[in-house]
C-alpha cells in the first residue's frame, strides 16, 4: 500500500523458513531492498516490525516500511525503531538515583544558584 503523506509504502511480510528458527530482521532488509522493485539504493530506508512465528516454525508474519528517504525515515518513524536499527544513537539519560540527589540539590538553594548546581550552560 502506497502512504504518499508518510513518503512510504507499507506491506505484510511472510516469511519462509524451514530448518531455520527464525531469519534476523537485517538480512531481511537487506534482501528485501536488493529485491524490491522500487530501486532502493539504502536498506536503511526498510524498517520492518512484528514478526510473529507460526506455531511449529518454519513460517513467520510481519510488517514492513519502505521509506522513500532517509530523511523521512528520521521524521516520521518512531524513535525507538530508530534506535534499534542503529539510525540513530541511544541516549543515555541518568539513573534514578541521580535525578533524585539532582532534586534534593536543588531544594537546598533559591533562585540563579539552582542553574549552577543543575549544570547548565555558563553565559559568556
Amino acid at each position: 500500500m502506497d502512504n504518499p503523506l508518510l513518503q512510504r509504502k507499507q506491506f505484510c511480510v511472510d516469511v519462509i523458513h524451514p530448518n531455520r528458527p527464525n531469519v534476523s530482521k537485517n538480512d531481511l532488509r537487506e534482501r528485501i531492498a536488493k529485491d524490491s522493485k522500487l530501486n532502493i539504493k539504502d536498506p536503511q530506508c526498510v524498517i520492518l516490525f512484528g514478526f510473529k512465528t507460526a506455531f511449529g516454525g518454519g513460517r513467520s508474519t510481519g510488517f514492513g516500511l519502505i521509506y522513500n528517504n532517509i530523511a523521512a525515515v528520521k521524521k516520521y518513524e518512531q524513535k525507538y525503531r530508530l534506535v534499534r536499527f542503529g539510525i540513530e544513537p541511544k541516549v543515555e539519560r541518568g539513573g534514578r538515583r541521580a535525578k533524585k540527589e539532582l532534586k534534593n540539590r536543588k531544594k537546598k538553594v533559591r533562585g540563579k544558584e539552582k542553574s549552577k548546581v543543575t549544570g547548565g550552560k555558563k553565559k559568556k
